[in-house]
Formats: structure tokens, sequence, C-alpha cells
């Protein structure tokens, strides 16, 4: 079978699967098989599959099928300038994070060696992008799950970056600082909106990752508490929650409280600066 084939068999299967994207879905899967980029599929169209490679495809698109997310399927995901190992410890990063760390650059871009607390990293990406597009920061993540931060550490060895990673239980305060920057995106799904959800959401990523209600409120009442003057929160928040977030920032004494559109033009990333020392 040729390399042509095999991706319009895959993207058949992945469209009859009701993947959203199959045939993205399909090059990724047949360029990882083959182990070159999505871009360079084109020339090697004509290609014969061998018979391992074949075997090999036939693997992940079965696993595909039964609509396990692709990032777990191929084993790694991109995030910003970092490739991230991911499998269901963890959730998946998503484009709307970037934009939360988009956000966290910006407030810190004045510091020289800022201190960045991350909580709830999963997979560290938020920790590790920071730490990777700003090198004088100083950035601890914590996570309550130990698979998560096992998978962290991981990721903090495959990237080559320094960073302090912690078990910790975000209910039971935040780890003391002064911090320049507290981040989270933390679990903000609804129980009854679980079986709403997506398959890929639903029945593969880590439930305690997912639901979590008064995560991000505990969140923003602890950062007050260990964040220094002139000192930011940034957060990402459920679809259709950043009016009311904000207006918890501002009851609880957060300024230049706002929200930031995600790529799909929706408020999704809310921050807000605490009262000056000075």
């Amino acid at each position: 079978m040729t390399v042509g084939n095999a991706l319009e068999r895959t993207a058949e299967r992945l469209e009859a699967a009701r993947c959203e994207t199959p045939r993205v879905d399909a090059e990724l899967l047949v360029s990882h098989v083959l182990g070159v980029t999505r871009s360079g599929l084109h020339a090697a169209r004509e290609r014969e599959l061998t018979n391992g490679a074949l075997a090999e495809l036939e693997r992940l698109v079965s696993r595909r099928e039964q609509r396990e997310p692709l990032a777990y399927v191929l084993g790694e995901w991109g995030f910003r300038r970092v490739v991230l190992k991911v499998d269901p410890r963890v959730l998946v990063p998503r484009p709307e994070t970037e934009v939360v760390v988009e956000r966290c650059l910006a407030l810190i871009a004045g510091l020289t060696e800022p201190r960045v607390l991350d909580v709830g990293t999963g997979s560290g990406a938020i920790a590790l992008a920071i730490a990777d597009e700003h090198p004088g920061a100083r950035v601890t993540g914590i996570d309550a799950s130990a698979d998560a931060l096992a998978v962290a550490r991981e990721n903090e060895r495959r990237a080559g970056l320094a960073v302090e990673l912690v078990e910790w239980d975000l209910f039971d305060g935040l780890p003391v600082g002064p911090w320049d920057l507290v981040v989270s995106n933390p679990p903000y799904v609804r129980a009854d909106e679980i079986e709403l959800l997506e398959p890929e959401v639903r029945d593969w990523e880590p439930r305690g990752a997912l639901v979590g209600e008064g995560a991000t409120e505990a969140v923003a009442r602890g950062a007050l508490a260990v964040l220094r003057g002139g000192a930011a929160l940034v957060l990402e928040v459920a679809d259709g929650d950043a009016g009311r977030i904000a207006e918890l920032l501002s009851e609880l004494g957060f300024s230049r409280v706002a929200t930031t559109k995600d790529l799909s033009g929706r408020d999704r990333v809310v921050e807000g600066v605490t009262t000056s020392a000075d």
C-alpha cells in the first residue's frame, strides 16, 4: 500500500468513527509512523509502506477509532515551543492554554527573575512554556496528582528545562511566596456537564483534572495570600464563566481585571493584579 492510499483509507476510517478532523488526524498518524513531517507527506505519497509500518499504522488507527485522543495515540503533543509527553495521566494541552501563557509572559516581561507558581500543572505545559520563553523565570508547578507530576518531570527532562515540581492540593491553600505571578488552568467542568463532552474528553482524560467545582475560586482566594504587591494572577476559565470570575477578582480586591479571548473569540482568560505595596 502506498502512503497516499494509506492516507485516504485512514481518513475514511476516522470520518466513519466521527472524529472531528479525520484528514488532519490521518496525516499526523501516517507522518508519525513514517517519521516525517506532515509537509513531507506529499513527496512520499507514492512510497510503499513496509509490512511493519502498516502494522504500526493499523495499531494506532484502531486506537483513534475508539476516540482515544490523538495526543495519547501519538504519545506526545506540541505546546508553544515545547513537545510534551502526554498520556491518560494528564490532560491534553489545548490552544486556549497557549493564550494563558501569552498573557503570563506579557505580565512578567519586565522582570528579570520572576517567581512563578503554576497551580495544577498537569503535564507541566504552562510551567515549561514560561521557563522556556522567559529564561530568567523561576517556576514552580504544583499538582495534587503524583501521576501527573511524574509526567511533568519526564517533560522537564525532555525539554532540558529546570522547574520545581511539588505535590500539593490547591484546596490546602497555595505555597508561601511571595510570587510575582500565579497562573492556573484549574478543573472547572461541573459534574453534571461531563456526559455532554466529546468522547475524547469524557472517556479518556483524567476526571480529577476536569471536574472540580470551586477550584477556580480557591486559586483566586489563595493567590491573594501569596502574591507580592503589584503581582498578577492569570486564570483559564470555563466557557461563559469569564464575567463571573472577573467580578470575583474585583470583589477580592484585584485591580486591572481583564479578560482575553481564545482563538475562537471566546472570553477564556481572566487576569488581575494585586494592590501595590507602594
